[in-house]
Formats: structure tokens, sequence, C-alpha cells
């Protein structure tokens, strides 16, 4: 088996995720305009510094910047679960250091893009972290069809998502997508640990790969499904998609709308941008 193959089939990882990329990721730099910059922290943890990222993009509101999408893939039986980078202990100012991240589409992708809003102290996060990828129910979700068809800690299929071209509720469109509320690498675990996550089919997303020649958008979804870490990147909130009427006054009854602050994400418009990510706490 080649280095440029290391996932054989039979891994359950798709054929264009190549593995921890080269020295300059294992080393914590990251490239923007040009400028190499240290993303490692000696003090504590790691992942600390400008991180790029894709996501959905901000449209309105305090928030300062778009929340991170999770690579969706679907295995063998039709269900959902988020991509999670590879790691390696490395040696880093005398001290180990887990760095993970792994090449997807054209990015850099790596548990970076998650370290905000606290996140960066969750279990889950923890790169050698004693869970599986796949998505699974939460309680609360705000959708009749969740509450009503599945239960808290289900995983995720494909099935539950067949009426999505046509799928609404009492608030926006009908048909421009079927919403789910989901954790993501969080079973046994409850509170501050547990990673809240949007997940979106939609026709829309299905046509924006279709349209594009974008290799991340093409290897981040996958037959319409779309995934978000659900934390308002203003005051850390869980917002939602097509939860509440109070959504249309800010014109975002079809958008991802985060009713403590009023802000408005686009679950459409996938962008590229930068942030300070914080880093992780050392483990016990």
């Amino acid at each position: 088996m080649s280095e440029e193959d290391k996932y054989p089939g039979e891994s359950d990882r798709r054929r264009f995720v190549k593995g921890v990329v080269g020295v300059s990721a294992l080393m914590g730099t990251a490239s923007l305009g040009g400028v190499s910059i240290n993303s490692l922290t000696s003090p504590t943890g790691e992942g600390g510094g400008t991180v790029v990222y894709r996501g959905v993009e901000n449209t309105a509101g305090p928030a300062p910047r778009g929340m991170p999408q999770i690579p969706v893939e679907i295995d063998d039986e039709g269900y959902l679960k988020g991509l999670f980078p590879e790691y390696e202990t490395t040696m880093v100012e005398g001290r180990e250091v887990q760095v993970a991240r792994m090449e997807v589409g054209g990015m850099t992708y790596g548990v970076q893009w998650f370290q905000y809003c606290g996140v960066q102290s969750y279990a889950g996060i923890q790169p050698d972290a004693d869970q599986d990828e796949y998505f699974r129910y939460s309680s609360g979700s705000g959708y009749d069809w969740q509450e009503e068809t599945v239960s808290e800690g289900d995983r995720v299929h494909v099935d539950h998502f067949s009426d999505y071209e046509t799928w609404g509720n009492e608030f926006g469109t009908a048909g421009v997508g079927k919403p789910g509320a989901a954790t993501w690498r969080s079973q046994g675990l409850s509170g501050k640990d547990t990673i809240p996550v949007l997940i979106l089919r939609s026709k829309r997303v299905e046509e924006a790969v279709a349209d594009s020649d974008d290799p991340w958008l093409q290897a981040a979804t996958q037959d319409g499904f779309m995934a978000i870490l659900n934390k308002c990147t203003h005051f850390c909130c869980v917002p939602g998609f097509k939860t509440t009427g109070d959504a249309a006054k800010f014109d975002a009854e079809n958008e991802i709308y985060c009713p403590c602050h009023q802000s408005v994400y686009d679950p459409y418009s996938f962008i590229e941008t930068n942030f300070t990510a914080l880093p992780r706490p050392e483990g016990d």
C-alpha cells in the first residue's frame, strides 16, 4: 500500500484523506498571507494561535466569524459521522505534544478549528479521547420530527432525512433543507463536555458542490449533508436553523439564527477565514 493511499477501504476512511500533513503541521505552523506562524504555545496544551479554517458565513449580528464545518462521512450502513483528524505525538520544546491535523480537500483540517468558547477543554476534543466519530441525536432539538422519530443517543442515519427536499415546519420556507440536532464525540458525557452539532441535508448543498470545483466542498459534504460545530462565535450560545419565529424579524427564517444576540449564519455560504485558537489544556 502506497503512501498516497494510506487508508484502505476497510478502514472506513475516504481516499481523499492523506493523513497528517508534512513537517510544518507537525511542528505547529500555519501559513497565512505568506507568513509562517507558530501555532503551538509553550506554557500548556497544544494548538493556540492563528488557524485558517472553513465554515458557514456570519452574515449579521455581533458574531465575529463563521462557525466551523465538520467534514461529513457516511458509512456503509448509512450512519453519519464527522471526520476527526488523526494525531501523532511529537516532541516540541522538550515536551510531548499531540498534534491532530490532516489534509482534507486542500485544507489543513485539525482540532484547532474547534478550540474556542471553552470547547478546547471538552473531553471529546482531546486527540486521544476514547470516542468514536458518529453523530448522535441530542434532546431538546426543537424539531418535532426528531423528537417523535428518534431517541437521544441514537446514531444519525440518512433514512431520517429522506424527505429533505420537501420538509418544512412553521418557520420559514419548506424545501430549503432538513435539519437535525446532534452531538459529536460525546457519548457517555454530559454538561459542558457535550459537543453540539447542527446537521443539515439540502439540495442547496448538493447544488453548491455541483456548481463549484472547490475540493473542500467535495470532501467535506456528502449526499447533500453538511455539519457544523453549533457554537456561536460571539458568546458561545447554541444557534438554531428553523427553530424560532423570532428569526423572521431579522430576515433569518431560512438561515441559522442565534436568539441570544441575533447573530445570523448562512448555511449555504462556505467561506475560508481565520481566528486565534485557544490552546487545549494539558491532560491529567
